[in-house]
């Protein structure tokens, strides 16, 4: 059984598709204990955001223009080093999570996949204790 987080846990949502940043927020929404605190387009918006808000969940895009997920979570580490990274993609997560973990994300998941459970799911799995 997974539990409900005792505080909220801030998301941010980094993906330069307006669509899918709109259905994510709708998924943190609806899961108890978890807010959207934020979200950016690109890579660049992600880092300013990350360094003034320090969310404690970044789900990440891997693929946008200019800086791509993998970059943009190699410099979340230096600015936000406590913000627990997840890629988001529309790939499978096992061509993703070669690259995660080098990168400084946790985890990936498929953006098909992503709903309340897996919020869950990915959060009692790789948040710091």
């Amino acid at each position: 059984m997974i539990s409900i987080p005792r505080r909220a846990v801030h998301v941010l949502t980094v993906d330069d598709q307006a669509v899918f940043r709109a259905a994510a927020r709708e998924v943190i929404e609806a899961t108890p204990g978890f807010v959207a605190v934020a979200e950016a387009g690109s890579g660049a918006e992600a880092l300013v955001l990350t360094e003034s808000l320090r969310p404690d969940l970044v789900l990440l895009d891997v693929r946008m223009p200019e800086m791509d997920g993998i970059e943009t979570a190699r410099r979340l580490r230096d600015v936000a080093p406590d913000s627990v990274v997840v890629l988001i993609s529309l790939e499978d997560p096992v061509d993703v999570n070669a690259v995660a973990h080098e990168c400084g994300a946790v985890a990936s998941v498929r953006k098909q996949d992503f709903r309340p459970a897996t919020l869950r799911e990915l959060w009692a799995t790789h948040h710091p204790a």
